[in-house]
């Protein structure tokens, strides 16, 4: 069998309830009616407590559903910013290229705008040295005057010569030779 413990005011309660006066009895009476009250605000106290704590723990539980529906937005909000962050920065770097292409082929039509501008000026010059050599000529009707004024043009249009011009030279030559097949021509004929 087990043993049961008792503890001394038991044995006591014990004691005066099989052997205790009127007084003793209503004493216990009256112990029994507080115990009993003081039990029941105690089991009210826990029921309370076990309502607030039903309570914090649906509060607690409604916050994180909260926290959880919060964290599910701001990583979609995250996740759409990002894709609209690559978007740009594709749109931007296609721009880029697209830019760079521009200014390359910018570039190339300066450069061959410069070239078709630079060869206009060596054609205008080119006609303009030739011009200029046929009317140094002006006033020769035979061979004689025209050798004779073709050696003094190469005398003061020569490139050694402080103000001498090779492309000057160049048309001088041509006009000459030009001149001068005219006059033979005509000598045979």
């Amino acid at each position: 069998m087990a043993s049961v413990e008792v503890s001394a005011e038991s044995c006591e309660f014990i004691d005066k309830l099989v052997n205790g006066d009127e007084n003793d009895l209503a004493s216990l009476k009256t112990f029994i009616f507080k115990e009993s009250i003081r039990l029941e605000n105690e089991r009210r106290e826990l029921e309370e407590l076990k309502d607030r704590v039903f309570k914090d723990r649906e509060r607690l539980r409604k916050e994180s559903d909260e926290v959880n529906k919060q964290i599910v937005i701001e990583r979609k909000r995250l996740k759409d910013e990002e894709l609209f962050f690559d978007k740009k920065m594709t749109i931007l770097k296609n721009g880029f290229a697209s830019l760079e292409a521009d200014r390359q082929a910018l570039n190339n039509s300066r450069k061959q705008f410069e070239m078709e501008r630079d060869a206009y000026r060596g054609t205008i010059k080119r006609i303009h040295e030739d011009e200029m050599a046929v009317s140094l000529f002006q006033g020769v009707n035979n061979i004689l005057s025209l050798k004779k004024r073709y050696k003094d043009l190469i005398k003061i249009f020569h490139p050694d010569n402080m103000g001498g011009d090779h492309e000057m030279i160049l048309a001088i030559n041509e006009v000459y030779e030009e001149l001068k097949r005219n006059y033979e021509n005509s000598k045979i004929i």
